[in-house]
């Protein structure tokens, strides 16, 4: 079975006085069959309101600040970090227990 990964904005964090997105909060949980593992963490982001790219916080769709964040830090880093966590629970090197 593969991994699938689901990316989300938990928050966001803005300047009152144009509505930039200064931080965005991210999450991201990779599930294989029964097996999930995540990872949570920011990007810190400086917006120009004058820039043509410049997107108004009220118009703003989680798939915008999804790309921001991408382009922030190493996405596949982190996926890879995560199919890793996830091997690791399918075959685990130890565990617990008592013979009776």
């Amino acid at each position: 079975m593969a991994i699938t990964y689901t990316w989300s904005i938990a928050q966001l964090e803005r300047n009152t006085a144009d509505g930039g997105v200064t931080i965005a909060h991210w999450r991201v949980t990779a599930v294989d069959g029964d097996h999930t593992a995540s990872a949570y963490g920011t990007t810190s982001h400086m917006p120009d309101p004058s820039a043509a790219g410049f997107i108004a916080f009220d118009d703003l769709t989680e798939a915008d600040v999804l790309g921001w964040v991408h382009a922030a830090l190493d996405k596949d880093d982190i996926e890879a970090n995560l199919a890793t966590q996830i091997e690791a629970a399918k075959a685990p090197l130890t565990i617990a227990g008592l013979p009776w």
